[in-house]
């Protein structure tokens, strides 16, 4: 299996699927755009890394996954199960209604009784089964000593039930089926609802994990040996050729190279590599080969030490509590201690009457039961989820948009999050035709960023340069109307360095500077202005160096940022932050942003960010344009005043309803239209979001 951080489109999938068919040995190969993932079938000689060269050469970026340590979600066969139980429970409450209206339209004697029966044949079945959502959590909330919210709807469900079969029985004028169903019915509905507004992601922490190189090239005796990291020990020295991530935490040993940081750190450029240098698992080996001495493997690796971090930060965001979640803890107890009190004082006011009073604490239960406290946050969350779907945004954690209603700080990454993590040549239109010309000749043979960026920007035909040969670490060079012609680092080019990001060209004895900028994202200086004028604070942490950082901030009129800071300093940032009183939105993409966007209050990624990045997300941004993030905040206030004000017809409900079901003038359809008016109500006030 292996990762595609960069496929966005049909044309992606058709190239990925194409070009790996062609090679020998691969049987199938399958692209999830949605994972950006790619599962390839092959022979046992196929290896992944001949694979990854071949989608290199075809401009497709791509990365080794260990599918053992991806976690397998059931999101989809909840979803059915849920959506099955809410069909049932749909048909049953539509014939018990109808039965119901029946009998209270006059049905007496033997014939109520038969329409009884028929609805309990109807109703048992179908709370047993579509019931079962509830009666599980009910049991885990009692077994942990809580009263959580599915407790009164278990046992309103079972209460409603029983009494029912025993007034039925009794030939009783009262049975509680169609309020039992009612209930099933609109609770699985905001089950449903709820269900639908979470991800169901995996963990960052695991994916991050899955993203380790599962084998690495080892040199003894003279020969090379392909070992799974799990057998490679520190002091072992490992061979990792150019186009390869660095299997293990090392220092190199021999060779000259260029090592690209910017999943681990945020650096746009490429780092010189030279003996004696540290470098950590997870960097990529651009130009020449490396050899490494071992410092730290598999669980001890740089790598897995972020993922640490990350799993620390989701276990603290979980323990965020919904509004819902705060109601249900003072709601459950009040229900419970109304149907008592009721029991209680109709057992003394009828003289022991055991029947009477079971039906009236049977029917305070019913009618008090949370059917629209329990739709309040998901007919909301669904309904505000579908108006940002629509903005680009996609809501992936259930209680993401109260928390984004309470964000007062927002810290932004630097490239691939503000900047499109493409530099752009600059000023070529003042160099002399001749040098771009020969610039794009020599850029063409190197797979550096800036020369990428440079062969995009020229407009002119390459010059005929003869023997071109990429030095590791230093750039190209080759011959030019018989002259020695270089394009790359300063001091190899004999030129003096300017400020800012540059590559440099020679030419004989004159040299050409050739800068680039960062290209923005767009709408992103929409977004930092909208943010600016509702009052946030905004700060811009990288890991890039201090010249391109201070650029952005200065374009973004970002007063607060920070440069060269590394992937546990910018999660320690975000927690200084929150542990300051502040809630913080963090926006990223990249490895060195995962464990500070799990470790905010709620965080939000593009869809070209890597894999663990979106996972560790909240809020995943569709598409390339950031406007809607400002959009995102505005929307997520009104949602959260749209679930206080569910919260306040669900009360109001009550207030009229309670009184009635306690004098035991709340017959069991009038309860089932309460609830069902209630949650109506509740479920119209959320889609004015819409």
């Amino acid at each position: 299996m292996l990762s595609l951080p960069l496929a966005h489109c049909a044309l992606c999938i058709s190239t990925v699927e194409s070009v790996l068919a062609a090679v020998p040995g691969v049987q199938s190969a399958r692209v999830n755009l949605t994972l950006k993932r790619v599962s390839v079938d092959a022979m046992p000689d196929v290896r992944a890394s001949d694979l990854i060269a071949v989608l290199k050469a075809a401009g497709q970026e791509a990365h080794e996954l260990d599918p053992g340590l991806l976690s397998t979600t059931e999101t989809d066969r909840q979803s059915r199960d849920l959506l099955m139980r809410l069909g049932v429970a749909f048909f049953a409450m539509m014939n018990v209604m109808l039965l119901s209206v029946a009998v209270w339209s006059g049905a007496e004697a033997a014939t109520r009784d038969l329409f009884h029966w028929i609805s309990a044949a109807i109703a048992l079945p179908t709370v047993i089964f579509a019931g079962q959502p509830f009666f599980r959590s009910a049991w885990a909330s009692l077994r942990a000593g809580r009263l959580g919210m599915d407790v009164p709807i278990s046992l309103a469900l079972i209460l409603a039930s029983s009494i029912s079969v025993y007034e039925t029985a009794l030939s009783g004028h009262h049975a509680y089926f169609d309020a039992a169903v009612m209930l099933a019915f609109f609770l699985l509905l905001g089950r449903y609802l709820d269900h639908r507004t979470r991800a169901a992601a995996r963990s960052a922490a695991e994916e991050l994990a899955a993203l380790e190189v599962p084998r690495a090239v080892v040199l003894a005796g003279g020969a090379e040996e392909e070992r799974p990291i799990s057998a490679i020990l520190p002091g072992d020295v490992v061979l990792v050729r150019p186009g390869a991530r660095m299997p293990v935490d090392g220092v190199i040993l021999t060779g000259q190279s260029e090592v690209d940081r910017s999943l681990l750190t945020g650096e746009s450029l490429p780092v010189f590599a030279a003996p004696g240098m540290e470098v950590s698992a997870g960097e990529v080996n651009l130009t020449g080969p490396l050899t490494l001495r071992v410092t730290a493997a598999g669980r001890g690796s740089s790598l897995h030490r972020m993922a640490d971090l990350v799993a620390v930060a989701e276990s603290a965001k979980t323990r965020y509590t919904s509004l819902a979640d705060r109601a249900a803890r003072a709601y459950s107890p009040l229900v419970h201690l109304m149907s008592f009190s009721a029991f209680g004082y109709w057992m003394w006011a009828t003289g022991g009457d055991i029947r009477q009073a079971v039906n009236i604490s049977a029917a305070v239960l019913i009618i008090t039961c949370p059917c629209a406290l329990g739709l309040a946050v998901p007919a909301v969350v669904t309904a505000a989820s579908g108006r940002l779907f629509r903005q680009r945004l996609l809501i992936k954690h259930g209680t993401a948009l109260e928390r984004l209603a309470e964000v007062d700080t927002v810290v932004f990454d630097k490239t691939g999050t503000l900047t499109l993590a493409t530099p752009e040549a600059a000023g070529l239109d003042l160099l002399p035709a001749e040098a771009v010309a020969v610039a794009r000749a020599l850029a063409a043979g190197s797979l550096h960023p800036l020369a990428r960026a440079l062969v995009a920007a020229a407009r002119v035909d390459a010059a005929e340069v003869s023997d071109i040969v990429e030095v590791p670490g230093f750039g190209v060079e080759g011959r030019w109307r018989g002259e020695l012609v270089r394009l790359g680092r300063a001091d190899w080019c004999a030129a003096d360095a300017v400020a800012g990001t540059a590559t440099y060209l020679r030419i004989g004895a004159g040299h050409f500077a050739i800068t680039f900028t960062d290209r923005l994202r767009p709408g992103a200086e929409a977004a930092v202005g909208a943010l600016h004028r509702a009052g946030k604070r905004i700060l811009l942490l990288s890991g890039d160096a201090e010249a391109a950082v201070a650029a952005i901030a200065g374009r973004l009129e970002i007063a607060e940022w920070q440069a060269g800071v590394l992937p546990a300093e910018k999660a320690a940032r975000v927690q200084a932050l929150t542990a300051a009183g502040g809630h913080v939105l963090m926006v990223g993409d990249g490895l060195n942003d995962t464990a500070a966007l799990a470790s905010a209050h709620v965080s939000i990624s593009p869809a070209s960010a890597l894999d663990a990045a979106r996972v560790a997300s909240d809020i995943v941004l569709l598409g390339q344009d950031m406007a809607p993030i400002a959009d995102a905040l505005r929307i997520s206030s009104q949602a959260k005043r749209r679930m206080i004000e569910n919260f306040a017809i669900s009360a109001a409900y009550n207030v009229v309803a309670v009184p009635l079901a306690l004098i035991g003038a709340a017959r069991p359809l009038a309860a089932a239209l309460a609830m069902s008016l209630s949650s109506i109500t509740v479920s119209l006030n959320a889609m004015r979001l819409r």
